[in-house]
């Protein structure tokens, strides 16, 4: 559980509910529809998960109502968390396992029955093969013992005040053994039974149940390897008087700081900082790049990643749910429970399915016995218009494409915050990217520093690094760095203001300094020549000026991504327009431009006008999406129609942007595009499959087209279909359009 805060300030609280007894996309949307009721709650219930994410105010209602008003509406509730969900697991292995029992019992029972039927068939003859008292024999536990989970929880549905797949299922398969029963007890030889198809649609039913909840299991797949990844153990550094000594010790006790020690081939316990050795680390399974990252002193280790053939002494930074791991394991549980605007139209259909489709069934059994006369075919009618008109395909349709989409992005190292960005990224037409750390390395150095007159370079250096030592932007870094390695002695400063896209001002060594963009410069008045010629190389420019007298400029490169240009043309491959949104001046905005392939982009803009560029450019009615740090260009991700923050190992970035690319790579963005793409075309011929299942299907019962037996069938294999159509996306690949 976590609190977040809600757009009015308040602190709300988060709980996943694992829920039981669902059957369909009714019953899905009556819990959902239950929990929003209550004050202060805002849920999303997951049918393909069997997940409920809820947001509340911990003020108005508690964790132990919401159970209850779960339970109330007919189904079972506990809270989820990471620590359950083995329990969770293997408990839905029992009910697997038990469904699995019954249905083959009810296959024993029914196949006499389907038997008899086909020889009837085949022989052309209309007399019962075996005897009727034995039919009810062999029909009667498998109506009242195998389906009394349909009279279950068609109760509970009717109960909670709706109606859902168990209620068509119960009421169908009851009229047809009922009607069997009378003819049999009352010995009418002129009549026919149907225990037959009672028998065989709940046998069916059930049938595809158990090959749903198979390939349901498979959807979430990739996020339970993942969760797999992580070690069960750790060696760590304990002190015995004055020795240490390495222990095996379970990775659930270890605490910040401890010291462990990994070893070739092993995967790291936790997130950590390595203290001591030399390797390198294959960290695939959390960015999805394939080269192994060299790892030395200083370097950040994350939990489950491989180490390679080096010792490495690490000390823990994060431990349990605070690792990266846990992180991406979070956010991609969060994506799959959360629900994409194309599923809207679906929930509005399945609230209202059941009271329609029973309505159908009542008018195709009065029609039919009115119009022919038969009292047999009306009923036969009925009841194949209640057994084909399960909701189960549609309210799987997009959870289970979501499911597996936001699982295959997480093994390519794409995290998408939830079903909403999936959806708008496949609609984005205009990229907005920031320059340095996005399209650069963002490890920009010091290459050049021009004195100006008869000034000193060491002394130009050694005061603009001075007054840059508590600034965290790349640049300060960079020339902060280039003093240190000259060996130059750093001053304290003072007073120091820093005015956001213009530049910094304190004192040095009792002098007033000055640092700043040639924006600034030239507002001052100062000459630009020198500073244009270096912008004209590619170089980013800072001004220094003390007591009012320009000393000079330093230059500072920040080389492309070998991956940027490649990048930028796949993205307008996809019909994607890249527009560059830079602090820097224009004539190193130009050189880098030119440099990724990228024709449009604005210099000199402030991190404040960062946001009002992007709505400029949403104003034109497109969806744009932004790429940046997820941190110093926060107003234009939050102001942008899907943001992209490119900071692996982020926590910020994580909370910040909708999708969060583990490799600082542009080419995450196309592939969380693609992604996006792939998915929701998966949803639209799930859809498309569901709908057009119901709207051929219902019309052809009633009209005397569709036998109840062959009616069970289709109804059962049509959620199998749509979960193994979701499934196909497991085909997807990064890097591939």
């Amino acid at each position: 559980m976590n609190a977040p805060q809600d757009p009015a300030g308040n602190n709300c609280e988060t709980v996943e509910l694992a829920l039981g007894g669902m059957t369909c996309a009714a019953c899905a949307t009556r819990i959902e529809k239950q929990l929003n009721k209550l004050p202060g709650v805002e849920a999303a219930v997951n049918l393909a998960a069997e997940r409920a994410h809820v947001r509340y105010m911990p003020g108005e209602v508690d964790v132990g109502r919401l159970i209850a008003t779960v339970v109330k509406t007919g189904f079972t509730a506990d809270v989820s968390t990471a620590d359950t969900r083995a329990a969770e697991k293997a408990q839905k292995l029992a009910l697997y396992r038990d469904e699995l029992r019954r249905f083959w019992i009810s296959a024993a029972l029914t196949l006499p029955l389907v038997a008899q039927m086909a020889f009837m068939f085949g022989s052309g003859a209309h007399d019962d093969v075996l005897p009727r008292w034995l039919q009810l024999l062999l029909a009667t536990p498998v109506q009242f013992w195998i389906g009394w989970r349909f009279y279950v929880g068609g109760f509970n549905a009717i109960r909670g005040g709706a109606g859902n797949m168990d209620v068509l299922v119960a009421l169908g398969t009851s009229m047809a053994w009922a009607y069997s029963f009378v003819v049999t007890v009352w010995d009418l030889h002129h009549q026919h039974v149907y225990f037959e198809a009672s028998a065989t649609v709940i046998t069916l039913v059930l049938l595809g149940k158990i090959l749903e909840a198979r390939a349901k299991a498979k959807t979430s797949a990739a996020i339970e390897a993942l969760a797999k990844l992580q070690p069960q153990t750790a060696r760590v550094e304990r002190r015995s008087g004055e020795t240490v000594e390495l222990v095996d010790v379970a990775v659930a006790t270890l605490i910040p700081g401890d010291v462990f020690v990994v070893r070739a081939g092993e995967a790291m316990p936790v997130d950590g900082e390595v203290i001591e050795g030399a390797s390198s680390a294959n960290e695939s399974m959390l960015t999805g790049e394939s080269l192994p990252v060299t790892k030395a002193a200083g370097d950040r280790v994350f939990a489950a990643t491989i180490n390679g053939d080096g010792l490495l002494r690490c000390r823990a930074t994060g431990v349990g749910s605070h690792t990266l791991l846990a992180g991406i394991i979070r956010l991609v549980e969060e994506a799959q429970g959360s629900k994409a605007p194309v599923q809207r139209l679906a929930d509005k259909v399945a609230a209202i399915f059941v009271p329609v489709v029973t309505v159908i069934a009542l008018l195709t059994f009065v029609a039919w016995w009115a119009l022919a006369g038969d009292f047999t075919q009306a009923l036969v009618n009925a009841v194949a218009v209640l057994v084909i008109a399960c909701p189960c395909a549609l309210g799987l349709a997009t959870p289970t494409a979501i499911m597996v989409g936001t699982g295959q992005g997480a093994k390519a190292g794409v995290l998408i915050r939830n079903a909403v960005a999936l959806e708008l990224a496949e609609k984005l037409k205009v990229l907005v990217v920031d320059k340095t750390g996005t399209l650069t390395e963002g490890r920009p150095e010091v290459t050049d520093v021009v004195k100006v007159g008869a000034g000193d370079t060491a002394v130009l250096l050694q005061l603009a690094a001075s007054l840059e030592q508590g600034s965290t932007h790349p640049l300060a870094a960079a020339i902060v760095a280039r003093a240190k390695a000259d060996g130059l002695a750093l001053a304290t400063p003072q007073n120091v203001v820093t005015t956001a896209g213009r530049g910094l001002l304190g004192e040095v060594d009792g002098r007033r300094v000055r640092l700043g963009s040639v924006t600034w410069m030239k507002e001052q008045g100062w000459s630009a020549s020198a500073a244009e010629a270096l912008a004209q190389a590619g170089r980013s420019v800072v001004a220094v000026v003390a007591d009012d007298e320009l000393l000079g400029f330093i230059g500072i490169a920040d080389p492309l991504r070998t991956t940027s240009r490649a990048a930028v043309a796949r993205l307008n491959r996809l019909g994607i327009e890249v527009v560059m949104l830079t602090g820097d001046n224009a004539g190193t905005a130009q050189a880098v431009a030119r440099q990724a392939g990228i024709e449009h982009f604005e210099a000199e803009v402030l991190p404040g006008d960062k946001a009002a560029a992007v709505n400029k450019l949403k104003g034109a009615g497109r969806l744009v999406g932004m790429a940046g740090d997820g941190i110093n260009d926060a107003p234009a991700l939050a102001a942008a129609d899907v943001s992209f923050a490119m900071a692996a190992g982020s926590d910020v970035a994580m909370q910040a942007a909708d999708v969060t690319l583990m490799r600082d790579d542009l080419a995450g963005v196309a592939d969380a595009i693609s992604l996006s793409r792939a998915t929701l075309s998966k949803i639209r011929q799930n859809l498309f499959f569901a709908f057009i299942y119901n709207v051929l299907g219902i019309p052809l019962a009633a009209l005397g087209m569709l036998n109840p037996v062959i009616a069970g069938a289709a109804m059962a294999m049509s959620s199998v279909s749509v979960v193994s159509n979701s499934l196909l996306l497991r085909n997807w690949k990064a890097n591939k359009d």
